[in-house]
């Protein structure tokens, strides 16, 4: 069960992601939220301040796994960034309006707090593929040593773009699947394409 912090935060989120957070005004959240006006200030002080409390909620959610998976010792370095492309795609997949948002703000963002936290989860990213890189390096699990700023484009930079194209190639395939089957399928053929293009960039072999 959400809290009722949470149920503002998630009404918020909503109305961010289609509006803007320019677009969007408190008394819309507070009717979408199901709850006074009044309770915003009490839980948050201002639109300001929830906002950037959303990011923080969201980044720090997101920042459970990285820690997990570097320190599981049934995988080796390959599983290991499987496992990432995984999660990474299944938070990209059920949190929507987050990621449309975050992408909107690494554009036009001027508040210095949510640029700390874009940064603080970007430098994360690229620690964690830093230290799997270097381990499976070490072990010749991966015989190539790719840029580690490219190699976190390609897994990002791929999920976004066909996460926000999802639509648009439905059409383009004139696919008449029923829309949670489709997304099933659509994340999963995306997944496998990203491990391919992983396993060049690593230089990783199957049998090996």
């Amino acid at each position: 069960m959400i809290s009722k912090e949470e149920n503002i935060l998630f009404a918020a989120e909503k109305l961010f992601a289609e509006k803007g957070f320019e677009g969007t005004s408190t008394r819309e959240i507070a009717k979408t939220a199901n709850v006074n006006i009044s309770m915003i200030s009490y839980y948050f002080g201002s639109k300001e301040k929830l906002y950037e409390k959303l990011v923080e909620y969201r980044m720090n959610e997101g920042q459970f796994f990285s820690k997990d998976i570097l320190e599981r010792t049934d995988m080796n370095e390959w599983e290991k960034m499987k496992k990432i492309v995984d999660q990474f795609s299944e938070r990209v997949r059920h949190q929507k309006c987050f990621y449309r948002i975050m992408q909107r703000e690494q554009l036009h963002t001027k508040n210095p707090q949510i640029i700390a936290f874009l940064k603080q989860t970007k430098m994360g990213f690229l620690s964690m593929y830093s230290q799997i890189l270097e381990s499976g390096l070490k072990k010749k699990i991966f015989t190539k040593n790719p840029p580690i700023y490219l190699l976190h484009s390609t897994i990002s930079g791929t999920l976004f773009y066909a996460s926000n194209a999802k639509e648009m190639y439905k059409e383009f395939l004139n696919d008449l699947e029923e829309e949670d089957s489709f997304e099933e399928r659509y994340y999963t053929e995306l997944n496998i394409h990203i491990k391919y293009l992983l396993k060049d960039l690593l230089g990783y072999e199957e049998n090996q």
